[in-house]
């Protein structure tokens, strides 16, 4: 892992050479963990390097790659904003500037990005506390994945306020699985008002399951928000649509944080969410899951994760796995 992540350290400097005197910034996360997953035991370790900063005339770059493996691909222990697959990985690679005219706000990235439909973001899924994607973000439940990726361009146009968000681009996957080349289409209106942010989502892409079932197109619309106050953070997402043709996919998850001072160094976090598969019976799926767990800043650079997940399914026994996991994180500026 070490070997990796110098190679994958070299290269992003390199490529943020260009910046010069310009401010610039690199971080570094390494990541070990352990689950007690119900299929079997689960070890893990990942490392991802990042690279951001200002350029001459308002652009600014965004560069991170990504290295990580575990040791049983039939889990989704892990998996909640990177590919797990043992493979250096160029996750996001993109310039974006922004115009303020007048008092509206106009917007530009274009490279490589992740999808931007409902909370997208790396920093709310990576290591947080919880360390597996919600179920309508994870490629096994016929939904979205936290793994794709966009090439292409993305424009912002509104008001702090009130914007909207259109990205039109190919696809450019990570992970297990991919969507075959075609054109994939990205509208989100986000609003806010004071400490609440709401936003509605609408992709067009093309399916990532086996062409030979999966015909037309994956159609989805969701809804998220975001509250925050008193040390107190509460967002979710909703979501509904087709994997492909003939099929429907609903879903949901509720999440909660709270980090107060007489918590010291713990951020207490909870999940609450289920996923509907609708298709012919004999390969419908139906799954209800809750997590709960904490991050812990052990030292200044050391964070911790621990969390217990309870998942059920229909006629099916439940299954209980305890994560737990050590990030080591250093910033350079």
């Amino acid at each position: 892992m070490a070997v990796s992540a110098r190679a994958l350290t070299l290269a992003l400097i390199v490529m943020a050479a260009p910046a010069g005197a310009q401010t610039v910034t690199v971080e570094a996360d390494v990541t070990a963990g352990y689950s007690n997953d119900q299929i079997e035991d689960v070890g893990a370790a990942s490392t991802q390097i990042r690279t951001f900063g200002d350029l001459k005339g308002g652009l600014r770059f965004f560069v991170e790659g990504s290295w990580a493996d575990h040791s049983h691909d039939n889990s989704d222990a892990f998996g909640a904003a990177y590919p797990y697959t043992g493979e250096l990985t160029l996750m996001e690679a993109y310039g974006e500037r922004l115009f303020r005219p007048g008092g509206a706000m106009i917007g530009i990235k274009a490279g490589r990005y992740r999808t931007p439909f409902g909370i997208y973001s790396r920093s709310d899924y990576a290591y947080s506390g919880l360390s597996r994607a919600p179920l309508i973000r994870y490629e096994d439940y016929f939904a979205l994945a936290n793994t794709f990726l966009e090439q292409g361009a993305a424009v912002v146009v509104g008001i702090p306020q009130l914007n909207v968000e259109t990205s039109l681009s190919s696809p450019s996957d990570v992970g297990a699985v991919k969507r075959p080349s075609g054109v994939d289409s990205v509208t989100r209106l986000q609003a806010y008002y004071g400490a609440v942010i709401a936003g509605v989502s609408y992709i067009r892409t093309n399916p990532y399951q086996s062409p030979f079932f999966a015909k037309g197109r994956a159609v989805f619309t969701g809804l998220d928000f975001r509250v925050t106050g008193g040390g107190v953070q509460v967002w979710g997402e909703w979501l509904d649509g087709q994997p492909f043709d003939g099929t429907t996919t609903t879903g949901w998850h509720l999440n909660g944080s709270v980090h107060r001072p007489i918590m010291g160094p713990v951020t207490a976090v909870a999940r609450v969410e289920q996923l509907d598969y609708d298709t012919i019976p004999q390969f419908e799926l139906h799954s209800k899951r809750q997590s709960v767990g904490a991050r812990i800043r052990v030292l200044r650079d050391f964070c911790a994760q621990i969390s217990v997940v309870h998942q059920s399914w229909p006629n099916q026994e439940p299954s209980t796995a305890l994560d737990a996991a050590l990030t080591y994180s250093v910033r350079l500026r």
